[in-house]
C-alpha cells in the first residue's frame, strides 16, 4: 500500500521542536475503550514515527490493561497538548499490537528494534512485577533482575503502532483549527484537510 507523508506530520514535528526544551512535550494521552464499554486514558511516551510512515510508535507492557482494551477494540485516540506553543493534536486510528507471539517476522524485527532503541532504564521496567496488581506492604519491593544489554526484548515488552486516520489540529494562539482525514483509493493513501471553526 502506497504511503505519503501526511500534511499534519510537519505541524507535529514543528511543535515537538518548538517545545523540545520542555521534557513533558514528548508525553501524550492515549485513550482506549475497554471490554466493559468504558473509556480508559493514560499518559504514554512518544518514541518515533515508525520508519518512513506516519505510524506513531508507543512502547508498553503487554500485561497492562491497555492491551486487553486494544485486543477487544483495536482503535485509540491520542490527545497531545504543547504548553509553550498552545497547540493541541487529537489523533485517532487503528493500533497494531506487536508482542513476542506475533507471527509476522517483519513486525518482530520492528519490536526488537524498538527494544534496543530504548534506554536500559526503560527496558528494566519490563522485568518488574505485573503492573496493576496489588502491592503488599509486608513484602519487600521486588528489584528487577539485572538486564543483559545484548539480550532481546523481554517477554512483557510490547510495541504499539498507531496508524492515524484522522487528526484534529488546534492552535489556540492564532485561533486556527484544521481537520485532516486519510483516504485510501486503489491502495494509495492520500490526506485531505479542511479549516474548521475552533
Amino acid at each position: 500500500m502506497g504511503s505519503t507523508t501526511a500534511p499534519w506530520r510537519h505541524l507535529l514535528l514543528n511543535s515537538l521542536q518548538a517545545n523540545s526544551h520542555l521534557r513533558h512535550s514528548s508525553y501524550f494521552q492515549l485513550a482506549t475503550i475497554g471490554p466493559n464499554g468504558q473509556p480508559a486514558n493514560r499518559t504514554v511516551v512518544f518514541r518515533v514515527f515508525q520508519d518512513t510512515t506516519n505510524k506513531i510508535q508507543i512502547n508498553t507492557d503487554c500485561r497492562s490493561h491497555k492491551i486487553e482494551d486494544l485486543n477487544h477494540w483495536p482503535f485509540a485516540e491520542i490527545c497531545w497538548y504543547f504548553t509553550d506553543s498552545w497547540e493541541q493534536f487529537r489523533i485517532n486510528g487503528a493500533v497494531d499490537v506487536i508482542d513476542g507471539s506475533n507471527p509476522d517476522s517483519m513486525k518482530l524485527q520492528q519490536r526488537e528494534k524498538a527494544w534496543f532503541d530504548s534506554s536500559p532504564k526503560s527496558r528494566l521496567q519490563y522485568l518488574g512485577p505485573e503492573p496493576g496488581l496489588p502491592s503488599l506492604d509486608d513484602q519487600p519491593i521486588q528489584v528487577p533482575s539485572p538486564l543483559d544489554p545484548s539480550a532481546g526484548p523481554a517477554e512483557a515488552f510490547c510495541l504499539l503502532l498507531l496508524d492515524p486516520d484522522q487528526v484534529d489540529y488546534l492552535n489556540l494562539k492564532n485561533n486556527e483549527r484544521i481537520s485532516f482525514s486519510r483516504k485510501i483509493v486503489n491502495e494509495e493513501i492520500s490526506w485531505s484537510s479542511e479549516k474548521v471553526n475552533p
